[in-house]
């Protein structure tokens, strides 16, 4: 499963160099079945990964991806594979390198896999080819062509001193301002407050330890406050654009075998989230950091 999972990663990677130049143009192509636009770059990492798994799946699977409902490569899969091609188009087109590849893997022995049940998972840096993987096999996270140690992860518990990313893609900025622009306030200058557009990217920097944290609170500002909800679809396009299972599948996995905290904005796991599901009651938010103190000094500072 690991060579299946680094191949099709390396395939997409091969797929949008052989891209050129046409990969940076941005056109928005149409929608997701979640709802979020979908450009240029991601119809060529969408072909490539889907032609890929059915030329060398060596049985049949069942695949999701952010642009496609499940399609199965052959009769009666007995595992599903839910990917997200690019999980940070928008840096990917503008050719930064906050993109990633991310493969999650769940068997089907239940009509409905959540993250909980994902057994294998693969994160891989567009740009550099950099890699996390883990599965039964392995004791915690495998890494290759990092130029550090992995995992490696920060000991950071004053927020004023933690390096995070949030997000804002899908959210009301007024919203995330009344929530937690005390704390952007209070650590950007003696710290660092980023904005990637990449749930996996933000989070496997957890695991270098290159980052602190990461929040996404944009679901639980909504089921605190469901009149915030045309708000939420105002900025969404007319979606409300929270965590998608495939934004987070391999992440938490990956994250959790790091020794990452990983929940939802409440402190709940992320494990009883359905694989297959896109809906907005099936979407979550995430607090992420690299250490139990600071985890919780988060969720009990952000102004809920």
């Amino acid at each position: 499963m690991k060579h299946l999972l680094i191949g099709a990663a390396n395939e997409i990677r091969g797929a949008l160099r052989a891209a050129g130049p046409a990969q940076l143009s941005r056109r928005v192509l149409g929608v997701s079945p979640g709802g979020d636009a979908q450009f240029d770059i991601d119809a060529v990492a969408e072909e490539a990964v889907w032609k890929y798994l059915l030329a060398h799946a060596p049985v049949p699977l069942a695949v999701l991806t952010e642009d496609h409902h499940r399609r199965d490569t052959g009769d009666d899969p007995r595992h599903l594979l839910v990917i997200d091609p690019i999980d940070g188009t928008r840096p990917a087109s503008a050719g930064l390198e906050m993109a990633m590849i991310s493969i999650a893997v769940a068997p089907l022995d239940t009509p409905d896999p959540t993250i909980g049940d994902v057994t294998h998972a693969l994160l891989m840096e567009l740009k550099s080819g950099a890699w996390m993987y883990t599965g039964p096999e392995t004791d915690g996270v495998e890494a290759g062509h990092h130029d550090a140690p992995v995992p490696s992860l920060s000991t950071t518990v004053d927020p004023r001193h933690m390096f995070w990313s949030l997000e804002f893609n899908g959210h009301p900025m007024h919203l995330m301002s009344e929530a937690y622009a005390h704390l952007v306030d209070a650590s950007a200058n003696t710290g660092g407050v980023f904005v990637f557009n990449s749930a996996c990217y933000s989070i496997s920097r957890i695991v270098t330890g290159q980052l602190d944290a990461y929040v996404d609170i944009g679901n639980r500002i909504l089921k605190d406050r469901p009149e915030t909800e045309a708000e939420f679809r105002r900025v969404g396009g007319g979606d409300v654009l929270h965590l998608f299972p495939y934004d987070i599948a391999a992440a938490v996995l990956l994250a959790r075998k790091a020794g990452v905290v990983i929940t939802d904005a409440y402190g709940a796991g992320l494990e009883d989230t359905a694989l297959l599901d896109l809906s907005p009651l099936n979407q979550r938010s995430c607090v992420a950091a690299s250490n139990e103190e600071l985890h919780t000094r988060l969720i009990d500072t952000i102004r809920w």
